[in-house]
This record gives structure tokens, C-alpha cells and sequence, in this order.
């Protein structure tokens, strides 16, 4: 399988545990999005689900396909969340927020009963840290939280570079306005600890370590698919 069918496979197997009537969170990403256009497909043939997307660019392609959608005010509390991951270890510790949604992609997998994580096997680490850590950051101030987060960071026997994240020459902004440092801290010893010492920085909005959210995580690779479980 190349590298999107692993993802189609991931999404399809993901799919079996979505029942009618479900309030659904819908994930960001490319593997999130073979999932939606799964879902599209069972929801055309009359399944019924409402889903709650975990980013704009998601909420786009779902609207686009057909998948029905409410806010989470609306729906605050969610049966299953279905999204990818860019780390995931053996403890179902994850990273993140690549495509810059993880504020919103951890609100709705807090929100969620279960989330259930999809990804092919190159997301699949010892230790997290290979993938560069996104922090979501107010603008107000950010140098002053860049200087915390390196603080933080040497205090915890991590290096590395902490640069912020940008598109064609200007500061990425996530859905909410915010900006992104991606830390290059390499493999990361303590995972709870660096989450706990992020979430005490005044300026940090939100990171990309998903700690205790994820209880399965459905992995496909050229062998087939594997599961690993909280």
C-alpha cells in the first residue's frame, strides 16, 4: 500500500465504530480527511450522525461532501472524536497539530467519550519528539512566551530550536487567531511533566501534547493494520 491507502484503511477501519445517531468529532488532517470522505459516503446512504469539525478546513470538506454539522455549544458532548496524530507512542501519548488545529482538536477530544486516533505506521514512535512540538501562542506578547517557553525547556534538559511557524513570509495564524511556535526539542524524557510546565505559561494558549485523550489508536502499515490501546 502507498502512503495514502495505508490512510484510507486506517479511516475505513475507524469507521466501523461510528453507529447511528452518533455525536461525532471530526478531526483535521489528511488522514482525518479520507475518514470524512468515508463518512460522506455512509451518510448518502442514510446513516445519520452529527458531527462537530475540529477545524475550518474540515468544516469546508464536510459541508462540501454533505456531512452534517453542528458547533460544539451546540453539541458539547461528544460520544466519539476520530482524528490522526503526528507522534503516537506505545502509551497512546500524542503530538499534535501540523495543520495548526490542536487548540480546537483537543477542546473537542476532551469533549468526546473516546477518541479514537488514525494514522499510517510512520506516526508511530518509542518516544515522542522526532516531530517538532507545535505551541499555539497569543500574539500579545509572544516574545516574552518564547523566552518562558526556552526557560521551561532548559530547565527540563531540552534543547533545540524553538522557531515560529509562517506561510508565504507571514506568521501562520491558527482558526483562532493565534501563532505557532514549533519546538525542536528532539525525544522528549517526560511527556506529562514538559504538558505541565507548558500549561503554567500565561502566554501559551494551548500545546500539541494530547496526554490521557486517546483510547485506541488504529495503525496501518504495509503488513496491514494494527490497533494499540490505553
Amino acid at each position: 500500500m502507498d502512503a495514502r491507502q495505508m490512510k484510507i484503511e486506517a479511516a475505513a477501519e475507524a469507521l466501523k465504530n461510528v453507529e447511528n445517531g452518533m455525536r461525532l468529532g471530526i478531526g483535521t488532517g489528511s488522514t482525518a480527511e479520507e475518514f470524512v470522505r468515508l463518512l460522506a459516503e455512509k451518510v448518502a446512504e442514510g446513516m445519520s450522525v452529527r458531527g462537530v469539525p475540529t477545524s475550518e478546513r474540515t468544516a469546508r470538506l464536510c459541508l462540501e461532501l454533505g456531512v452534517p454539522l453542528n458547533s460544539l455549544d451546540e453539541l458539547p458532548e461528544l460520544d466519539l472524536t476520530i482524528d490522526g496524530a503526528d507522534e503516537v507512542d506505545p502509551q497512546l501519548r500524542l503530538i499534535k497539530g501540523a495543520g495548526g488545529a490542536l487548540l480546537r482538536e483537543k477542546i473537542v477530544a476532551a469533549a468526546s467519550n473516546r477518541m479514537i486516533v488514525i494514522a499510517d505506521e510512520s506516526k508511530v514512535v518509542e518516544r515522542l519528539g522526532k516531530f517538532p512540538l507545535p505551541i499555539e501562542v497569543n500574539p500579545f506578547g509572544m516574545t516574552a512566551t518564547r523566552i518562558a517557553v526556552e526557560k521551561l525547556a532548559e530547565r527540563s534538559g531540552l534543547a533545540g530550536d524553538i522557531s515560529q511557524r509562517a506561510t508565504n513570509g507571514s506568521p501562520f495564524r491558527t482558526d483562532g487567531g493565534h501563532f505557532i511556535l514549533d519546538a525542536s526539542f528532539g525525544l522528549i524524557p517526560d511527556a506529562e511533566a514538559l504538558a505541565n510546565g507548558l500549561n503554567t505559561i500565561p502566554g501559551v494558549v494551548e500545546h500539541g501534547l494530547f496526554i490521557n485523550l486517546a483510547s485506541l489508536a488504529i495503525i496501518a502499515g504495509p503488513a496491514g493494520l494494527r490497533t494499540l490501546e490505553a
